[in-house]
């Protein structure tokens, strides 16, 4: 096991710091005492007073900087580079979702192209021990194989943003073997929990259930051939990355890039999801919640399953994701009700 502790006195930067993994990695990272420089553009993409409350829990650490700056500005990078010499990248700043990438595809090519070029670029001429960016589960597009595995084939994206997150692997691939910058790339598996994204399914129905409003369910009333969702909780994301910062990962060819799955490894129907999703409110607030369900055809760009293997992160760094969806949504359930003041 390829394992050992973050040095402390290295400077992380990391990209997206005000989003929901982007955060709770700050978070993690500042509680054992490391210098972290944060950027993010605050985006209104999805309510933006949660991103000021999470940034918010991480002014009182002395070691945290906060910049506000998009990654698509090329001088600013260049010039944050240059100031803080980051040793340690790890970029979360990106345009996330597969839906919104067929309505508004414009952003998706500014950040999650353009900028993650700028970061590349940064790390070439200000270089850094390792560079650490978020792919995702989307890659694998419509495989039918389960579980997913890295060496999967994936070159038949079926949403726009899985095309920049396949595009970000062969970006990272080509500066790393050119300049050779030590880059992991992170296929994320449907990160959930509390403080996380509101155009993530789970929140929007609890959101829906407190509007009085039905929830729409994308899978055609199947419940034999139901969704299946590779379901990983935050804290589990933020240990796995955690374990990778300090542990660049050589591939056969000498070329310092490597990728790995960061999943449950245990996918769930979505209807079994939706169901663990009531019980747990119902738990928190003391009374049965029961969401009005509507159910329709599956949307372009989603995918039947998703399901990873973790077989190669947990051989280079020990990774063993331990939440069960009952203890993570019970925890989503608990962080919602007090957080929006419900009851």
């Amino acid at each position: 096991m390829k394992y050992k502790p973050l040095d402390t006195n290295k400077t992380y930067l990391i990209t997206g710091a005000a989003g929901f993994i982007g955060y709770f990695l700050s978070k993690k990272l500042l509680e054992q005492g490391c210098r972290v420089i944060g950027i993010d553009n605050i985006n209104k993409y999805y309510d933006v007073q949660l991103k000021y409350t999470r940034l918010e829990q991480l002014k009182p650490f002395e070691k945290f900087t906060f910049i506000k700056g998009d990654i698509s500005d090329n001088l600013m990078i260049k010039n944050l580079f240059e100031e803080y010499k980051p040793n340690i990248v790890i970029n979360l700043a990106a345009q996330a979702g597969v839906r919104y990438s067929i309505e508004n595809p414009d952003v998706y090519i500014q950040s999650n192209i353009i900028g993650f070029y700028n970061i590349l670029e940064a790390c070439r001429h200000y270089p850094v021990e390792h560079l650490v960016y978020a792919s995702s589960s989307s890659v694998y597009g419509a495989n039918k194989k389960v579980p997913f595995a890295e060496s999967d084939m994936v070159d038949n994206p079926v949403s726009l943003y899985a095309a920049t997150k396949k595009s970000n692997e062969l970006m990272a691939y080509t500066y790393s073997h050119l300049y050779k910058i030590p880059a992991t790339g992170l296929r994320f598996f449907t990160v959930y929990g509390p403080m996380g994204r509101p155009d993530m399914a789970y929140f929007g129905f609890a959101q829906k259930y407190f509007a009085d409003e039905s929830i729409k369910i994308f899978n055609n009333g199947d419940f034999e051939n139901d969704l299946y969702r590779d379901f990983t909780f935050i804290d589990d994301i933020v240990e796995g990355i955690e374990r990778l910062l300090s542990n660049p990962s050589m591939d056969d060819n000498n070329v310092p890039h490597k990728v790995f799955n960061i999943g449950n490894n245990n996918p769930e129907k979505l209807m079994t999801f939706i169901e663990t999703l009531e019980k747990c409110l119902s738990k928190a607030l003391g009374r049965e919640v029961l969401f009005e369900k509507v159910f329709e055809p599956i949307k372009p760009g989603d995918v039947p399953a998703t399901y990873a293997s973790t077989d190669l992160l947990q051989e280079a760094v020990g990774f063993k994701p331990k939440t069960s969806i009952e203890e993570g949504l019970q925890r989503f359930a608990d962080w919602y009700c007090e957080y929006y003041k419900v009851n």
